[in-house]
């Protein structure tokens, strides 16, 4: 399994798509964000790492689906159709497999805080936060491989791109959310980006997550693998 693991992280670093706009992009904007302005100020340094951490890590789950729609387009769900896995088992095994090039993006962002922003946390805090944001991606994985399983491969891409824009923006994880509208204030709360965001802010904050923030994450997880379910005995069907 770590050789497996290994192979996939490797896979990931040769792609020079993904090193540039899924690691490369969070960095540059977490400097850039954070550096300009009035962005001297160390929490917002540390706050916006965690959100620039989640948007890469948000990005890179997402990308899996691209993957997805790839190996669909080569008839490899015909094959996997023959074979007795359960669609669940199906789709969880490449939500774990999807979830190692997450790590890259998220230890990234990370580096950048401690290296350059001189952000800092208590080593513990450190590897809890890198833990939770990547733990906290999976849901954002199964949304990638869904749209994956359920679109071409040319539509998977326009939409998590648009999911990944989306999400980011209304989660709070670019600007501080206490700057938005008061309904939009409301309406991020229920988001999963930014209850994401909210377990990476718990660890620098040295506080357990909310009960608020694992419920909403929880609600997504469901939905978001429901929906994977469903795309795949979809695209099982038609493929």
């Amino acid at each position: 399994m770590l050789d497996y693991l290994v192979l996939e992280i490797r896979r990931a670093m040769r792609d020079t798509g993904f090193v540039i706009f899924g690691i490369g992009m969070p960095v540059l904007m977490y400097l850039l964000f954070t550096n300009i302005g009035d962005g001297s100020d160390g929490t917002w340094k540390t706050a916006s790492m965690v959100g620039m951490a989640a948007y890469g890590a948000l990005g890179a789950a997402l990308s899996t689906g691209t993957g997805v729609a790839e190996d669909k387009s080569i008839g490899w769900l015909r094959q996997l159709r023959v074979t007795p896995m359960r669609p669940r088992s199906v789709v969880v095994g490449r939500a774990l497999t999807g979830s190692v090039i997450v790590l890259p993006a998220i230890v990234a962002v990370l580096l950048a805080g401690g290296l350059v922003n001189g952000v800092r946390m208590a080593a513990w805090q450190w590897a809890l936060v890198t833990a939770l944001l990547w733990l906290g991606a999976f849901p954002f994985t199964l949304l990638g491989i869904a749209n994956g399983y359920r679109l071409t491969a040319q539509t998977t891409g326009v939409v998590n791109v648009a999911c990944n824009l989306g999400l980011s923006i209304v989660g709070g994880l670019w600007f501080p959310v206490d700057e938005f509208p008061g309904w939009l204030r409301s309406l991020s709360s229920f988001t999963p980006t930014n209850r994401f965001a909210a377990l990476g802010v718990s660890a620098t904050d040295g506080t357990a997550p909310t009960f608020g923030t694992v419920a909403v994450l929880a609600l997504w997880l469901l939905a978001f693998g429901s929906y994977a379910v469903l795309a795949y005995r979809k695209s099982a069907r038609t493929v």
